[in-house]
């Protein structure tokens, strides 16, 4: 068992802190899980790569270095997130900064990113006659990510579709100011607005459009949104990590009306996108029936709901008539 009095050395081999690491973590995350973040915090701080320590076992930290890898220790101790005691995470290939102020990215939401790049791509070199397509030809494709957190779904799709347009909303100013930060990091230019994903106003989009008459056709031909929908009674199925410092208001809904968020942006969407535009939703897992009644009910055709590569129903698609 080695004793957190080890970080009173002036130095400390790596293989040593990776030691201390796990005899203080594995009881709490499990081996595996404790070396996934010994390696990320080596990579972060260290720009070292996990095959270069395992070439160079005998390879040294510095005093300070070590006093960092003891304060990431004591955090994860307290279960804090890795990705917010790094300050970022990876997400579809790409970096992001993240904070208390959003919701850290999960690869379930990159699957639902994969599903629009994948559906985009298909629609554009298809042979088959589609609006979506023609549009793409005729003018510039313009989509809507509402409650855009980290930016991550906008920025990843403005990312690999540079030949859009792509807004974003978010009701936080912090989250807002970090979703800008990550679109300056990753080089592509995204329009950020503030508004209440609730009480979406067509005035907030009114300089979007060039005049009137693109607002009464539809601004955009794609709208996506991974809004809360964690019930209050799911709770008790979450991780404290997760619980005590994920932000709440991005991740929990009343039980009695779970799908608020859903209706409302469905709504809003009947009204702002084109013709065969298309809305995605990251969903609830236990309400995929429900949100492929909602769809229909607000009139989107060829709803399609999806599962996680985990197997739970996650995502779903409605096209606008």
């Amino acid at each position: 068992m080695y004793s957190l009095d080890a970080k009173n050395t002036l130095r400390l081999k790596a293989k040593d802190l990776k030691n201390i690491f796990h005899d203080q973590l594995d009881a709490l995350y499990g081996k595996e899980e404790v070396s996934s973040f010994f390696y990320l915090s080596i990579e972060h701080h260290l720009k070292i790569a996990r095959i270069q320590l395992l070439l160079e076992p005998e390879f040294t930290l510095t005093k300070n270095e070590t006093d960092v890898f003891f304060s990431i220790l004591e955090d994860l101790k307290q279960q804090k997130p890795i990705q917010y005691i790094l300050g970022e995470t990876e997400f579809y290939g790409l970096t992001f900064k993240v904070n208390e102020n959003v919701l850290i990215p999960r690869p379930e939401t990159e699957e639902l990113v994969d599903w629009i790049l994948k559906s985009y791509e298909y629609r554009v070199m298809s042979s088959e006659p589609s609006n979506l397509k023609s549009s793409i030809v005729n003018r510039q494709l313009k989509i809507l990510d509402i409650g855009t957190g980290s930016g991550c779904i906008a920025i990843t799709l403005a990312k690999h579709l540079p030949e859009a347009k792509v807004f974003a909303v978010d009701i936080s100013e912090s989250a807002l100011k970090i979703a800008q930060e990550n679109a300056e990091a990753n080089n592509v230019n995204i329009q950020f607005i503030k508004s209440d994903a609730l009480n979406l106003e067509d005035e907030d989009f009114c300089p979007i459009a060039k005049d009137i008459s693109q607002i009464q056709e539809g601004l955009f031909d794609i709208i996506v949104s991974n809004p809360p929908y964690v019930r209050k009674l799911e709770k008790q199925e979450m991780k404290l990590n997760v619980l005590d410092n994920e932000p709440h208001l991005a991740l929990f809904v009343e039980n009695e009306n779970p799908l608020v968020f859903y209706n409302a942006i469905s709504d809003f969407a009947v009204n702002n996108l084109r013709e065969s535009g298309a809305l995605y939703f990251e969903i609830n897992q236990y309400l995929g029936n429900e949100m492929k009644d909602l769809l229909t009910h607000k009139g989107f055709e060829n709803v399609e709901l999806r599962k996680d590569l985990s197997g739970n129903d996650r995502m779903v698609k409605g096209i606008k008539k």
